[in-house]
């Protein structure tokens, strides 16, 4: 992995595979040492491998998507305003025509090297728990039905085909493993003994609330949210705070709609919008155990991996 940039005004603290995580170089005052910059990289992953080369403007375009879905979470779509963590300065003007605008000061603070792909965000306590909803069944939830007729110890109706929508969404959690190790699906009733049984309906009904209504949108594109996962923190007033990215094409499953109901076959059907090309040619052409250095990544799998992103932003915010 690249070393991560130096940032006029952050100090670099964390690297995941694909972001990188800073605090201000001068945390003097308080409102100041609240704030983070969350930077989205080109980098991509697959089989907990960081590959080479990135994906030319993937951390522009999923930066992009997170902050255009955070809108329509704070009541662009006509529902209610979910918090998010995106740090808050407004300055109040007035337009010509003399209704009240406002802008955010606060992008200002993001360096020139990452304009585009970098969010100044809230410092927040956040909780141990990755919150998944699947509105169809595909995966590893897949491949338990097959077993045992459940996704993640829930009981599904017989009869079910791969990428068929279930009767209503499912939330399945897990729990946020420390780093270096896999995350654990867990039961609701364990998410109640670790955030106590307010935040544990709290992080249940905000996900379903927040799956329900991006689907609906998302279908309004000609397109499916199969599933996805979500993370939340809790603010200084104890505000349950949507964070980090939300409803990308990393953190998510879209399909197009069209091919999931014409479509024969499951490759057709589920053709996702994200980096499942880069998936299907590791596997082919790294087998397991997959150990030490991947292999370099072809020119025709990066371009055809970022026309899928772009494709994805493209059609969801499109008038």
């Amino acid at each position: 992995m690249t070393s991560p940039l130096e940032l006029p005004g952050w100090r670099h603290v964390y690297s995941g595979k694909v972001r990188d995580l800073y605090v201000p170089a001068d945390a003097s005052d308080a409102a100041t040492a609240e704030r983070m910059l969350v930077v989205a990289s080109d980098r991509v992953s697959a089989f907990d491998h960081v590959l080479s080369p990135g994906i030319p403007d993937k951390g522009v375009l999923l930066t992009t998507l997170s902050l255009w879905w955070f809108d329509q979470l704070a009541g662009a779509d006509g529902g209610r305003g979910i918090p998010n963590h995106l740090a808050s300065s407004h300055v109040l003007t007035l337009g010509a025509d003399g209704e009240a605008n406002t802008a955010d000061d606060l992008q200002s603070l993001i360096p020139d090297a990452v304009t585009g792909r970098a969010m100044v965000v809230k410092s927040l306590d956040m909780q141990p728990i990755e919150c998944v909803v699947r509105g169809y069944l595909t995966g590893s939830g897949w491949a338990e039905y097959r077993e045992n007729g459940t996704v993640c110890g829930i009981v599904l109706p017989a009869g079910l085909r791969n990428g068929d929508r279930l009767p209503e969404p499912i939330y399945t959690p897990a729990w946020k493993a420390p780093m270096g190790e896999h995350d654990e699906n867990i039961t609701y009733e364990r998410t109640v003994e670790l955030v106590g049984a307010e935040r544990a309906a709290e992080l249940r009904d905000l996900s379903l609330e927040i799956y329900t209504r991006a689907a609906r949108t998302a279908e309004q594109h000609g397109v499916i949210l199969a599933d996805t996962k979500f993370e939340f923190g809790i603010d200084d007033d104890g505000v349950m705070t949507l964070a980090d990215e939300v409803l990308t094409s990393d953190s998510s499953r879209y399909w197009d709609a069209a091919a999931w109901a014409s479509g024969t076959t499951p490759e057709e059907r589920m053709a996702s919008f994200d980096k499942q090309i880069v998936r299907d040619w590791l596997a082919a052409n790294w087998p397991p155990p997959r150990e030490g250095e991947p292999p370099a990544l072809p020119a025709d799998v990066i371009e055809r991996t970022t026309a899928r992103y772009r494709e994805l932003l493209e059609r969801l915010t499109a008038a």
